[in-house]
Order: structure tokens, then sequence, then C-alpha cells
């Protein structure tokens, strides 16, 4: 059966910033049920699904993306905004947004640097761009603060930057928010395999929700939970080996290392089911593995994932990267439970 892209394209185009992740996990708790599973929210609303009993492998994926918050109402009637997660500036300009208010209202908007046009602003191009001197423009008639009041737009607002999901006749997918929904996209395959082939195994699928933020792996696993493999995009860039047509295989990131026998066991997995992988060293990242450990868990923990280029930005991944990502997953499930 061919992989239903369908899902990943649907799930993105659900916006799901850090801190704003209810609707997003209410589909991953809908899709799961409509495999036949039972999934469960934890206390902090993510989602996770045991495919079979006493589950001692975790597999993660974090569905929560990245966005903006309204900070400040300027008084010439444009926003000032707060980052949530690390969202890339320079790759932002022009964007188009949409803000909720806490009533529900949805208003768009264009993210731009302050004093935009360069019929007026000479020095617009050597401007750094930060979020002191950035701004968002309503798409409303609005001149003031009292105007923009009136809408019913107020500080905490939550921003949601378009993902403009793209899929490629030639395999390329192209969209914000790849990191991490195609992680995500990957643990719904595995579900659904594993249903199909009517496998009951001790494996537990867990969608964090604030991984861009630090804490999303932090804790929530069942407490029969051994080893953590992490799905997360794989970081592409002059300094590291990986593709977007390969698995990549993490072996330190900020944190440090992964766990080395569980990384070489997914290595040897690879070669001997040639399944295209690189290994890679991230200095700039962390993941939920990270933050897993660094809460005390005493896991054994791996993380790979497809190459995604231009991370945190307008992203793009290949399904062959994807689907390679799913058959080092599956190889090592079926190596570890002798199935």
């Amino acid at each position: 059966m061919e992989n239903n892209y369908q899902l990943l394209k649907q799930l993105i185009e659900i916006p799901s910033p850090s801190g704003y992740t209810q609707e997003a996990c209410e589909y991953i708790y809908q899709t799961l049920k409509s495999m036949g599973y039972q999934p469960e929210f934890t206390n902090k609303g993510a989602v996770k699904c045991a495919l079979g009993n006493n589950p001692t492998l975790a597999i993660a994926a974090h569905v929560d993306t990245l966005g903006a918050i309204v900070s400040k109402i300027k008084p010439n009637g444009t926003l000032a905004f707060s980052l949530l997660g690390g969202l890339s500036l320079t790759g932002a300009e022009g964007e188009y947004v949409t803000i909720k208010t806490l009533s529900g209202k949805e208003y768009t908007g264009t993210i731009l640097l302050n004093n935009p046009s360069v019929h007026a602003n000479k020095e617009k191009e050597q401007t750094k761009r930060s979020v002191a001197t950035m701004h968002i423009r309503i798409d409303e008639e609005v001149y003031s603060k009292e105007d923009v009041d009136k809408l019913g737009i107020s500080v905490g607002d939550i921003i949601f930057v378009d993902p403009k999901y793209r899929e490629l006749p030639n395999g390329f997918i192209k969209s914000r928010f790849l990191d991490n929904k195609a992680g995500c996209y990957v643990l719904f395959e595995v579900a659904r395999r594993l249903h199909q082939e009517n496998r009951e195994i001790p494996v537990e699928l867990f969608f964090s929700n604030y991984e861009e933020v630090g804490h999303g792996g932090a804790g929530g696993y069942s407490n029969t939970i051994e080893e953590l493999l992490v799905i997360d995009m794989g970081v592409l860039g002059d300094d590291c080996e990986g593709n977007e047509v390969s698995c990549s295989i993490c072996a330190k990131d900020s944190s440090g290392p992964y766990d080395y026998n569980f990384r070489k066991t997914l290595t040897h997995l690879a070669q001997e089911q040639n399944i295209p992988y690189k290994v890679d060293i991230y200095p700039f990242y962390g993941s939920d593995g990270s933050a897993a450990l660094r809460a005390g868990n005493d896991f054994r923990v791996a993380l790979i994932g497809m190459g995604v280029a231009a991370s945190h930005g307008t992203e793009r991944t290949h399904k062959k990267g994807i689907e390679a990502t799913i058959d080092l997953t599956m190889a090592y499930i079926s190596h570890l439970f002798n199935v």
C-alpha cells in the first residue's frame, strides 16, 4: 500500500505553535483511533498510544512547531510580537500569518520590517531582522491602538505562520513545519503498518507538544519504558553528511552523545537492509531525547530522522528520506522484538 501523504498535509495545515497544540493533538488522537488504537492524552496535552502491553520502547516525535505571540499593540496599529520557538526572522519576513484571539476570531496579517518600503527607507537592506525591528501588519483598517482594541486583539494572542505545503511529482515536499510533522507522519506509518500486520508489540508512540521550547519529551511516558527512539529532522548544512533522500542517524547534538550501542545497532540495521542513511553530529540542536535525559529518565536514547533542508525556515525534504526513516524504525522494532 502506497503511503498516504494526505495525513502529513492535513497535520501540517493545522496550526500548532508551542503552547497552542490542542487542535493538532486532537487530530493525532482521532487518527490513531481510526486505526483501531486507544490513544490517550497526558496531563500536558501530549498524545501517547500503546501498541501492546507494558511498552518498553517509546518512539517519539513532536507536533509543536514555530510561531509567535502578540507582545504589544503599537500606537500605529501594528503588532509587536515575541517568538514561540526559534523562528528564523530573516526567513519569516514577508510571510503571511493568522492572529487568533481568545474569543476565537481570526485576522490575517504579514510579518514586516519596520518602515518596510524601499522608497521610504534607504537603510532597509542593512537593518538587522529582530523582534525589535519588525512588526505584524494586520489586514484591517487599523491606524491606532484603539482601532486594534476594537477588533478584540490583545497581548497573548497566538500568531500562526502560513505553512505553504507543496508536494511535488518528483518526491520532494516543501513546507514550513516539516520539523517535525514529518516525524509525526513516521509514527502514523509505523502504527498503520503494525495494525495492518495485526502485530501487538510493547511499543509506545509519543507525540510531544513542547519540544521547540525544550521540555516536550521530559516526561509523560509509561513507567515501563527502557528505550526512547526519537524521530526528528536530520540537519543539512555545509558541515553535515546528511541529505534529503536518506535517514540521518545523530551521534551527538548540543546535549551530548546519544547511546552508543543503540546507535550502532541502528547503523548496522541500515547497512544490512540497504536503507539509505548518514551519521551526523548536530552542534546547534536539541531534541525530545535531550529533554528526557535532562529530566532524569533512565532511558537509552537514539535519534534519527529524514534530512530537512533550511530548518526553521521554508523547509524541504523528500519522500525517500521519510520512507528510509520509516524503514529503519520498523527494522529496529523487528530486531528488538524478534518479529
